[in-house]
């Protein structure tokens, strides 16, 4: 059976892009430790990625900030999660899909995944769609860990770029509050495209910098 694990990193920061996996099902994943991508320091998740990238499949997919602001004045952010998954599963094409679910309705999210599949595919798809798959399925963990280490690397470069400070890029994080303050101090209203615009991080920010 040709089965993958999906999962995403990047849906809910304010700077920078998102990310979906795929890893294709190899023999001695179980053997190598992978586990919820979260609970390994970025060294190991470095280290996994390589191993799982040099042992099997992977497909990733990047939408940036700018690509979801623009994505979000059509649509929510929900259908968007749907569509990525989609794209992912669709380039496999395998016999099972095991998704870590982007939705609060699992089933829901499964099902729109797979209307997708059989719509633009032509064939049948079994998808397994669970909140936290990433920690029951070693499969998702390898595509949790795939997922974060190009989000984590892309954050990395952008504070390179940009020469600056910019934390996590999740909202709750101090320096990534503190950086998007004087950003916003300014620039006003002029945010730059690694910046998620349509986020109520970014208004509120806005608003209080205009009293």
């Amino acid at each position: 059976m040709r089965e993958i694990g999906v999962d995403e990193a990047g849906k809910g920061p304010v700077i920078g892009s998102l990310f979906v996996a795929g890893v294709l099902n190899f023999d001695g994943l179980e053997q190598i430790g992978v586990k919820d991508s979260k609970k390994l320091s970025p060294a190991r998740r470095e280290y996994l990625a390589a191993l799982i990238e040099d042992a099997t499949e992977v497909h990733v997919v990047e939408m940036t900030a700018s690509e979801i602001d623009g994505d979000r004045k059509r649509q929510s952010l929900n259908v968007t999660m749907v569509d990525l998954f989609s794209a992912v599963v669709e380039r496999f094409q395998p016999d099972r899909a095991i998704v870590d679910a982007a939705d609060v309705n699992q089933e829901r999210f499964a099902s729109n995944i797979r209307s997708n599949y059989e719509r633009n595919v032509k064939k049948e798809i079994d998808i397994i769609s669970e909140w936290k798959a990433d920690v029951h399925f070693p499969i998702v963990s390898a595509a949790s860990i795939v997922a974060k280490v190009h989000r984590d690397r892309s954050i990395k470069q952008l504070a390179h770029e940009i020469d600056a400070e910019i934390g996590s890029g999740y909202p709750s994080d101090v320096k990534t509050i503190q950086f998007l303050k004087g950003l916003v101090k300014e620039t006003g209203d002029n945010i730059p495209p690694y910046v998620r615009r349509s986020w109520k991080t970014v208004e509120k920010l806005i608003s209080a910098e205009k009293g």
